[in-house]
């Protein structure tokens, strides 16, 4: 009768505690639904390949021997224009010896266009096809103040004196300017700036010009005593810059041909210059 009791108990006693489990169960908030976070697709890798590049700064005209290596470059920007190591593996070689036609900043890729191989020194490397290199005197006094600089383009004026022609033309001076925009290679034997800074003041300017302004610019030296260059802004002298178009409007409106008349020994010559 004893043990009938404690079993009893027993089960009264598993009961409640099943029953305190129940209504806590019932009572308590249901669980919060779980966030799922989904991975975003992972992006392709970047491709990249060994383009030749500048290991350091080269100043035009001058030769690229040691200045040259290769560096990691996307291959989507790596144009047809670069030289890529898996197309070229020798090219470090192959272009030693060559001539930069135009300046090259450290880490900047190289592009053989920009380069020429030539045995004749750097001037006639950097000449583009159909130009000519010619010499002329200068002065602080001619070439704005000494200011005027490789790279920089000018016009070139020519100041000569006219005789009297009896009463009806007293004698004076005849201001023309023969040539227009031409672009300065070299200031004495520097053919660029030296950390953007002007050392001297040089006595000769080397201007690119064609054929035709060659012999007109030879004439033009032999009429006067000197000829004075006049330095234009570059926002009208280089291409794609935004006063080059009126620039060229205003040569395509005016006569392409002028005339200078020299007077020797009482025998007249007309030279042509086109400008």
């Amino acid at each position: 009768m004893r043990i009938a009791r404690v079993a009893i108990f027993g089960v009264a006693a598993v009961a409640a505690v099943g029953a305190s489990l129940l209504a806590l169960n019932l009572a308590a908030p249901p669980p919060p639904e779980p966030i799922i976070i989904t991975a975003q697709p992972a992006e392709p890798p970047i491709r990249l390949v060994d383009v030749l590049v500048a290991s350091t700064d080269i100043a035009m005209g001058a030769r690229v021997d040691d200045g040259l290596d290769w560096m990691k470059w996307p291959e989507d920007g790596a144009s047809a224009t670069l030289l890529r190591r898996d197309a070229r593996p020798d090219a470090i070689n192959e272009l030693k010896g060559s001539i930069a036609r135009q300046s090259f900043f450290a880490g900047e890729p190289i592009r053989e266009a920009k380069l020429i191989k030539s045995d004749h020194g750097f001037m006639s490397a950097i000449l583009p096809t159909g130009k000519r290199a010619i010499a002329v005197q200068i002065a602080a006094d001619t070439s704005a103040g000494g200011f005027v600089l490789p790279n920089d383009h000018v016009d070139v004026i020519m100041s000569r004196e006219r005789p009297a022609v009896g009463n009806s033309q007293p004698a004076g001076f005849v201001t023309e300017t023969v040539l227009k925009n031409l672009r300065v290679l070299a200031i004495d034997q520097a053919i660029e700036e030296k950390d953007g800074e002007r050392v001297v003041v040089g006595s000769t300017a080397t201007l690119e010009v064609d054929p035709a302004q060659a012999e007109a610019l030879t004439a033009a030296q032999r009429m006067t005593d000197k000829l004075v260059l006049s330095l234009r802004s570059l926002s009208d002298s280089v291409p794609g810059s935004p006063g080059y178009a009126a620039f060229l409007l205003e040569q395509a409106n005016a006569p392409t041909d002028t005339k200078i008349r020299l007077v020797r020994y009482g025998k007249s010559t007309d030279i042509t210059t086109r400008n």
